[in-house]
């Protein structure tokens, strides 16, 4: 979204609660082409659960008590997000395959909307490499957006699909392609300021194309664009 105050105007390419829907996508669903579902690959990324025997010993003792867990609030307008969990990448992410690469799609995204909630760029810096321009822009809309006491309300991406045929481009990367949505949002501060006049509805389906390299044990994002 545009500021519209006595700070100096944001860019107008600010990826904000508005622009970031001009990012990317990954899949959360089978698209056209046909490629796997992504919930699936994320379910197949989960190991079955086992039971485990206690001893007699193990029985008697009293186990501790948990600590309660501080409830998630999402951003109102009298407030930010509070308690925001941070997501945890799933094994299936971790793999250089395609699965693995649709899996690691929906992670980098959830990482987005944790940043909306939070301010903290940093979950996504550590996997985008410089070359990406358009992870620069959103690193600049998250500043904007929590400067001083401000914050982000809505904003929250979807996936809508997802695929990739899984070869190799001349520069070593692997594309994704996607289709995501972005809902609502706006750039909110203390006493019930209102910078711009935020979104309304939802954003249309915003068709994109990320570039990924597998660097050891781990994917980086090279590039976002429109297609």
């Amino acid at each position: 979204m545009i500021r519209t105050s006595a700070r100096p105007a944001v860019p107008a390419a600010r990826l904000g609660v508005l622009g970031l829907a001009a990012i990317l996508v990954l899949g959360g669903c089978s698209g056209p082409s046909g490629e796997p579902n992504a919930e699936a690959a994320e379910n197949s990324s989960r190991s079955p659960s086992f039971s485990e025997s206690t001893s007699p010993l193990e029985s008697a003792t009293p186990s501790a008590t948990p600590t309660p867990t501080a409830a998630y609030k999402p951003a109102t307008a009298e407030g930010p997000a509070e308690n925001v969990p941070l997501p945890v990448m799933p094994e299936l992410a971790k793999r250089e395959s395609k699965e693995g690469l649709i899996a690691f799609g929906h992670y980098w995204f959830s990482l987005l909307n944790y940043g909306y909630e939070t301010g903290d760029a940093s979950p996504v810096k550590k996997l985008s490499t410089s070359e990406c321009q358009l992870c620069e822009l959103y690193y600049v809309d998250l500043e904007e957006g929590y400067e001083n006491d401000d914050w982000i309300q809505g904003g929250k991406i979807s996936i809508s699909s997802s695929g990739s045929q899984f070869e190799k481009t001349p520069e070593g990367r692997y594309q994704l392609l996607l289709s995501i949505r972005q809902e609502a949002g706006v750039n909110r501060g203390p006493n019930g300021v209102i910078y711009g006049a935020g979104s309304s509805g939802d954003e249309q389906a915003t068709a994109q194309i990320m570039e990924a390299t597998y660097v050891s044990d781990h994917w980086v994002v090279n590039l976002v664009e429109n297609m």
